[in-house]
């Protein structure tokens, strides 16, 4: 068990299975036929670029899907192992990795959740987009304010993302988490834009940050709806029927 342990942590295991997974993605993304709405989202989003790509956490994995190649992005990344993973993965994917997290209420500063915004605000600067989770980790759809405080710090516009698949794996976690499989039909929806002033008081950060969490929760609806699925993930409220059902 020493010996695999070992194995399994070494850095040119992660980087041969982290190329594994990229080369996988990328299969995924030629074989399914997606669809987007709305369909000029690239003409009324790429002016507006870097944007702020927000997603729910569990939907990582095929995010990227909604990025043009000629788009310079960063995506933050957990420093736990898995978080190695993903960021040798998106770096073949052509995602560039910054490594941070939020605490949960603990000192940002224990798990690098200073040194992360700053890097983002940095990103932007250099005109990458920013891609981040806009939920807190053990808090599965429940918008954080942190993404709100980084649009506020950049000026940077927001812009909620959803990818999904017809044909997928769910997996049984906290934060509902799905990777899509070949050869199916893809859905990519762009919620509209969201704006934080510079000078924005607590009530309209309050507002806004809830303004993201249900534009997120309505594309998703939509992303699967579009190839005729049901969300794992929705809030109970929020959960719809397929043609047919009772």
């Amino acid at each position: 068990m020493g010996l695999m342990k070992k194995i399994t942590r070494s850095r040119a295991f992660q980087e041969t299975v982290g190329y594994i997974i990229a080369r996988y993605l990328g299969l995924v993304r030629r074989t399914n036929k997606f669809v987007m709405e709305p369909p000029n989202a690239y003409d009324s989003i790429g002016p507006m670029m870097p944007v702020i790509a927000a997603m729910w956490h569990g939907q990582h994995f095929m995010i990227h899907f909604a990025k043009r190649p000629e788009d310079k992005a960063a995506s933050l990344i957990s420093r736990s192992r898995d978080g190695e993973l993903n960021a040798i993965a998106l770096k073949h994917l052509g995602v560039r990795g910054i490594r941070g997290s939020g605490a949960r209420g603990r000192d940002i500063r224990a798990k690098g959740g200073v040194s992360a915004m700053r890097k983002m605000l940095r990103a932007l600067k250099r005109n990458e987009m920013v891609v981040l989770t806009a939920d807190v980790p053990k808090k599965s759809r429940v918008c954080g304010m942190g993404i709100i405080t980084l649009a506020q710090m950049s000026g940077r516009p927001i812009v909620p993302v959803a990818v999904v698949t017809s044909r997928r794996i769910d997996f049984n976690s906290w934060d509902h988490a799905s990777i899509g499989l070949p050869f199916g039909k893809g859905a990519i929806v762009m919620g509209p834009t969201v704006y934080v002033p510079e000078d924005a008081d607590s009530e309209t950060m309050e507002t806004l940050r809830k303004q993201v969490e249900d534009s997120l929760d309505a594309i998703h609806l939509r992303a699967y709806e579009l190839v005729g699925s049901k969300d794992p993930g929705a809030k109970a409220h929020l959960v719809q029927k397929l043609p047919g059902e009772a």
